[in-house]
């Protein structure tokens, strides 16, 4: 699916969580916010200073705040302006797995600024 993005983003995070799946996660505060990006936590993991995770990668385990990761992830976030087209490869809680179609950048842009280019909507 094709969109354009109708609005900028600029990502907060230059140093995105990065994990294989079977990584250790120890899980933060879940975000709160009014965008509609739910089931987002907050997690560490070793030598890193950690980053968002959508709840659906973590396998919660028996000790309180602590879990495995189900699937390789990053949260690399994709600065875009205004204009691109951007390919959509995967929906996940209000954010778009994207690459953008002028140079094969990938990464997540918020669902919120993309406009479907067929649909208009």
């Amino acid at each position: 699916m094709k969109f354009i993005a109708i609005g900028q983003h600029r990502s907060e995070y230059p140093d995105p969580i990065t994990f294989k799946s079977g990584t250790p996660l120890i899980i933060g505060d879940r975000y709160e916010g009014d965008e509609g990006w739910d089931n987002w936590y907050f997690c560490t993991i070793p030598n890193h200073a950690g980053g968002w995770v959508p709840e659906e990668l973590i396998e919660r385990s028996n000790k309180p705040g602590h879990g495995i990761a189900k699937d390789d992830y990053t949260a690399k976030e994709l600065d875009v302006n205004e204009g691109d087209e951007l390919l959509a490869i995967k929906f996940l809680n209000g954010w778009v797995w994207c690459q953008r179609l002028s140079d094969q950048d990938i990464g997540w842009v918020p669902k919120s600024i993309l406009q479907d280019i067929k649909s208009g909507r």
